[in-house]
Order: C-alpha cells, then structure tokens, then sequence
C-alpha cells in the first residue's frame, strides 16, 4: 500500500507514522510505503493514482481534487479536532486569545489550513484581506519542508509576527523563547465551531478500497493500535521521532503527543461529517451537504471500536 503525506514531522498524523515505525502495519501483514510530497501534493497524487491512499492533516483537503467526495472514502480519524495553532512572537503584549488584537500583524499560514485561519479571523471580527497581512513563505510549499518548523525559523528571524500550524510548530518557537501561542482552537479558543471545521485522517481511493478492501481494514487496525499505544505510553514516541525526525523536535514529541492523546479517536461520527461538510460549503469547497456514507467507509467502522 502506497500512502502519500505532505509533513512527516507532524504531531497531528502521528499515529500513521507511529503504525509505520513501531511495525504495526507490518504485524497486520501489509508492506506500507509512506512516501513525502511537496504541501498539496497528497491529494495531486491520490487523484492522478500514484498512491492508494493519504495520511491528511486536514481532510477537507480532499476536496481540492476530488470534488463533493467523489472518488474517495475517509477511512479512520488520526486525530480529532482541528488541529492547528496561532503563534505568535513572545514580546507581543496581546492578551491571550485576543482575535482583535491581531489586527495589523503580518502572519503566515499554509494553503489549505489557511481556510480555518481567515475563518477564524473573521467569526473574531477581522477581516483577514484587510486588518492582517497574510503572506505566503518563499520555500515553505517545496518537499521535505515541515511548514510548522518552517514558519518558526521565519518567526526567530523576525519575518513575521505569527504563524498558523500544527502543535510542533508552535512548540518550536515556544522552545526557542521565540514565540507563545496565541490560539489553540482544539482546547476552546475559537470562536464560533472552527474547531469542528476538520480532522486528521486516513483516506483511500474507491478503486483500491473495491480491490483491496481487507488491506484497507489491515491498515485502520494497524492505525487503531498505535493510537492505543500512544496513550498508553507517550513515551514510545520518541522511538518514531528519533527515525523521522530533526533532534529538536524529537526532544518535543513525547510531551506533546502525551497533550493529543485525548484527540486520538479513530471514530468518525455523523456530526463530525455534518461539520466537516458545513464548513466546507461555508468557503466553497462544497456544493451542497454529502451524505455520511458518501464520506466515510463505512466497513471500517467496527473496526474503530475493536
């Protein structure tokens, strides 16, 4: 099986990695290739058929290439929640949470996540085209860049005030002393439901999950059990860091995957799919609401609860 991620240094796709290192897939019986692509180009490669499946930070993502749906199946949750942070540099006296505040900054957050962040802004009471200065990073989109870490080198330089990211991204510049977090949506920040507009996931094409259905089943097990394993003992994260990632953020992942835990379900419910598709109806990546099994394998469902 051939998944494609977008971010390998990633606390919000961690259990699939974790699956991968820690042999979980292997034990499940299936030989598992994760193969890194250039931001975006997960859902390129799923569409094009150069991968059977993805590992989405983000799932309304899919979206961009497989229109209302269509021609893809959501097949375990890798974590619950929208999962990005605001950061922003330290020496900044705004109180925290303060949305207002944030009018004149000059920020940045990654295509795709970047949906949430104006969201965000605008159920705050800013208008993100014209009360913050929204900038793409020259380099942040070419592969092998984890854009959280990225963005934190750009905050340490002074590049920007703040950053859109995943927890590992925040938690650098929180290392560093250069930054703080501003906004963790996930644990009750947002205004609004922004926090429901997404998760993280695992998604299969319709052609694989009709041609090879029991190694779908194999790798939401595999997912299933790392998760159980990482709440277990978050320790066992640093075993996949020390393989995947740079030492800085090795030293970071325990602790912060120890944070997620508690966003570490593998279910995907009907409300979940109903606040998924609202949002991305509300930002026109959405004709209209799609039906639940539509959406989600619905042969993987018993397995979520194993």
């Amino acid at each position: 099986m051939r998944i494609a991620a977008v971010d390998l240094v990633s606390n919000t796709c961690f259990p699939a990695l974790a699956a991968y290192e820690l042999g979980f897939f292997q034990k499940e019986g299936l030989d598992v290739e994760i193969e890194l692509v250039a931001a975006l180009g997960a859902t390129r490669a799923l569409r094009d058929g150069n991968v059977d499946g993805i590992i989405a930070g983000s799932v309304f993502d899919l979206l961009t290439e497989f229109p209302d749906w269509k021609g893809t199946k959501l097949c375990v949750a890798l974590s619950q929640g929208t999962p990005w942070l605001l950061t922003i540099k330290s020496d900044l006296l705004i109180e925290s949470g303060n949305i207002i505040g944030l009018k004149g900054l000059t920020v940045t957050a990654a295509e795709g996540p970047d949906l949430v962040f104006k969201q965000l802004l605008r159920t705050g009471g800013l208008d993100p085209e014209n009360d913050l200065n929204i900038i793409d990073l020259p380099g942040a989109k070419e592969q092998n860049v984890s854009f959280g870490i990225f963005a934190a080198e750009a905050l340490s330089q002074g590049r920007i005030d703040g950053y859109w990211s995943n927890a590992m991204g925040a938690h650098t510049a929180v290392n560093r002393g250069v930054g703080k977090i501003h906004i963790d949506v996930r644990r009750g920040d947002d205004p609004g439901e922004v926090r429901y507009a997404t998760c993280a996931g695992l998604a299969i094409t319709d052609n694989y999950l009709e041609k090879e259905p029991e190694s779908v089943e194999a790798a939401v097990r595999a997912i299933v059990k790392a998760q159980r394993a990482l709440k277990s003992d978050p320790l066992i994260a640093i075993k996949v860091g020390e393989k995947l990632f740079p030492p800085e953020a090795t030293n970071l992942i325990s602790d912060i995957i120890k944070s997620d835990t508690p966003f570490y379900d593998p279910s995907i419910s009907r409300t979940t799919i109903r606040r998924i598709n609202a949002f991305a109806q509300s930002v026109g990546q959405l004709s209209e609401p799609i039906p639940y099994e539509y959406v989600v394998a619905e042969r993987c469902i018993p397995i979520w609860k194993e």
